[in-house]
């Protein structure tokens, strides 16, 4: 089970706290900001989780509101938020990274990805970050950043890690195949060797086959705490769409089972791994 934590993670759960308090207190959100002498946005966005790093004093003014005496529980929500205003590896990389989606991958427990198009990124070689990087006519520094910002993400599968079920269509690697051979089996050997481990499954699926996975990639991110709900993530140009209602969630965890159905399974998955490179 995951143990890193995330400043991401805590900013949401510092949210959903303070949501469940104006709640239990049965205030409005007016009635909240009014009392916290607070201006309705800034009440808003800290509650929303739109304010990144919220003050220690806006929180201590919500808690007064909400009638919560200095205790466990006011000292627990104070401890949220500092551990919300600290700042995680990922805050370096925000020109080239969706940094949210980092913040809530590195407090995963279980993380299911399906990729239509390319190897998941927990999975890519550095010379593979770079040819899709020259394909997205990044900058060298950008390309060089993006790929340091990658191989620093991929250490959460080297301790603790979280359980990872990665699907992928087989045509990210025969694209490969005429330009790139080197790359494609320096590629699938790492492929190879990270199937091996225990907290990781790798299936791909058929360039021949129509499945489940045609509207798209996304990623389902589950938490080790009940109180925080799974994520699903479809990326975007910019830092993605995150989708968190429980209908929303669930019908993405059937199109995972339904790819992990149609997929070659793991150790079909392999074997065609080991007969595209010999």
């Amino acid at each position: 089970m995951a143990t890193r934590y995330s400043p991401t993670i805590r900013r949401r759960r510092l949210s959903a706290e303070l949501l469940r308090l104006r709640q239990a207190a049965g205030m409005t959100s007016e009635e909240a900001a009014r009392a916290s002498e607070l201006s309705k946005t800034a009440y808003s966005n800290i509650e929303n989780g739109f304010r990144q790093r919220p003050k220690l004093p806006e929180i201590r003014a919500i808690l007064r509101a909400f009638g919560v005496e200095e205790g466990q529980e006011h000292e627990e929500i104070l401890d949220l938020c500092r551990q919300s205003l600290e700042r995680g590896w990922w805050s370096r990389y925000r020109d080239v990274l969706a940094s949210r989606f980092v913040g809530f991958e590195q407090e995963a427990a279980t993380i299911s990805t399906w990729e239509p198009v390319v190897i998941p990124g927990l999975l890519q070689i550095p010379r593979y970050m770079e040819l899709l990087a020259e394909a997205a006519l990044l900058r060298p520094e950008e390309a060089r950043r993006s790929a340091d910002a990658r191989v620093t993400r991929q250490q959460i599968l080297e301790e603790n890690p979280p359980e990872l079920w990665a699907i992928f269509d087989e045509t990210a690697l025969l694209r490969l195949e005429d330009d790139h051979p080197d790359v494609l089996r320096e590629q699938v050997e790492h492929l190879l060797k990270l199937a091996a481990r225990p907290s990781v499954t790798i299936q791909m699926t058929s360039a021949r086959s129509i499945h489940s996975g045609s509207g798209g990639p996304f990623v389902i991110l589950e938490f080790p705490e009940a109180v925080d709900p799974a994520i699903v993530y479809l990326e975007t140009d910019t830092d993605g769409l995150y989708l968190e209602e429980p209908d929303e969630v669930t019908r993405y965890r059937t199109l995972m089972k339904h790819l992990v159905m149609s997929a070659l399974r793991p150790s079909e998955t392999a074997d065609h791994l080991r007969q595209m490179i010999e």
